[in-house]
């Protein structure tokens, strides 16, 4: 690996700046952000950094969307890849009939690999082989990017009202849509190719999806990592199932945590407190007795003596016909569906409350108890 760029349209900011120098250090290779100018598509931040992707003569490049998780089969990708080289190798993975349509679906030649037909979130269904967002592209793949920004270039110059000046670049010829405007028009013309995994993977377009996701990298850790994870041992706290505990954090003996805990830097946990199904992020507060269910705590935010912060499972589990999509209506006659409850960074929640299935924006501090509601 050469070199790691991050394409985006936001704002460049001090923490991204501070993640970007230290995930350098960590890893030893230069990590770039490059900013769209405007929001250009799953696709066309790739056509205008083009320059930058192909500096160096790289043999091929890594794409991957940043709302994914999974064990990442890289290095079985780039094998697949040099046995058999594409324009573009799609990262494959199974779904029941039912959660299929929520994602871009595939036909593949199961002999070849090759992809014959794909869908993005069809109507009907098409395919239980899913898109990962994970991908490895050749060089020649910009090629067809060149195409749909040509052709959008002059679909927009046929657009505009007679007489006006059509000289110099069409604003919306740059934004690509990878998966309709790349992928369903090459699918069949022998230039993309599916790799499937069983490994684990899911996307992360919730706060739902994002326990879900921890879940299935805590399972991950007990096979590859696991002295990541808490152990029980006599005179500390009770653990159970697959829980991390920073090294910084304070974790009291009497404590219960798991299963699913990720306790962050510097979070503090007292006597009594039960933690179950959750994310405590970086200096957060637990005081004694509290109960946390099915929630995120963000960072800096404190919950209160005997306090109960619970919210409902969400998991977009792409094999349970039942799991909940993110496409669905968050409310329901004027009240929040049950999903986790979530705390933005220093909110202080009293004592002896109760939050239930709530979003509670940053810099709140309550004073009651609250049910289905997001509280501004």
């Amino acid at each position: 690996m050469q070199e790691i760029l991050l394409i985006g349209f936001y704002q460049p900011d001090e923490p991204l700046t501070r993640f970007l120098e230290a995930a350098q250090q960590e890893f030893n290779l230069p990590i770039r952000y490059l900013q769209e100018f405007v929001p250009l598509g799953t696709g066309g931040g790739l056509y205008h950094f083009r320059d930058q992707i192909l500096a160096g003569g790289p043999e091929a490049f890594f794409v991957l969307n940043a709302d994914v998780c999974s064990d990442f089969p890289l290095s079985a990708m780039l094998d697949a890849y040099r046995h058999q080289p594409h324009p573009f190798l799609l990262l494959g993975t199974t779904a029941n009939r039912t959660q299929s349509l929520n994602y871009g679906c595939i036909v593949e030649n199961p002999q070849t690999h090759e992809v014959l037909h794909y869908v993005e979130k069809p109507s009907t269904f098409v395919s239980d082989v899913i898109n990962c967002g994970i991908y490895l592209f050749s060089p020649e793949a910009l090629k067809p990017l060149r195409d749909v920004f040509q052709r959008n270039q002059q679909d927009g110059q046929l657009c505009l009202p007679l007489g006006e000046d059509s000289s110099g670049l069409w604003p919306g010829a740059g934004t690509i849509r990878l998966e309709q405007d790349v992928f369903s028009a090459l699918a069949g013309q022998g230039q993309i190719y599916v790799h499937l995994t069983d490994g684990i993977w899911s996307q992360i377009k919730s706060a739902g999806s994002a326990l879900y996701a921890s879940r299935l990298y805590l399972g991950q850790y007990q096979l590859t990592h696991p002295e990541r994870l808490a152990k029980h041992a006599p005179g500390g706290p009770r653990i159970r199932g697959n829980v991390y505990i920073h090294p910084t954090a304070k974790v009291a003996p009497s404590a219960v945590l798991g299963p699913n805990v990720s306790i962050g830097e510097g979070v503090t946990v007292g006597e009594g407190v039960r933690l179950r199904e959750s994310i405590v992020l970086h200096g957060a507060m637990l005081q004694e007795h509290t109960c946390v269910l099915h929630t995120i705590v963000g960072w800096g935010s404190t919950v209160g003596r005997w306090a109960r912060v619970e919210g409902t499972p969400n998991d977009p589990n792409p094999n349970d016909p039942r799991a909940h999509m993110d496409s669905e209506s968050l409310f329901k006659d004027g009240k929040l569906l049950p999903a986790i409850t979530i705390l933005g960074c220093r909110v202080r929640i009293p004592a002896e409350v109760l939050i239930l299935n709530s979003i509670v924006l940053p810099h709140k501090e309550l004073s009651r108890s609250f049910t289905n509601q997001i509280i501004l």
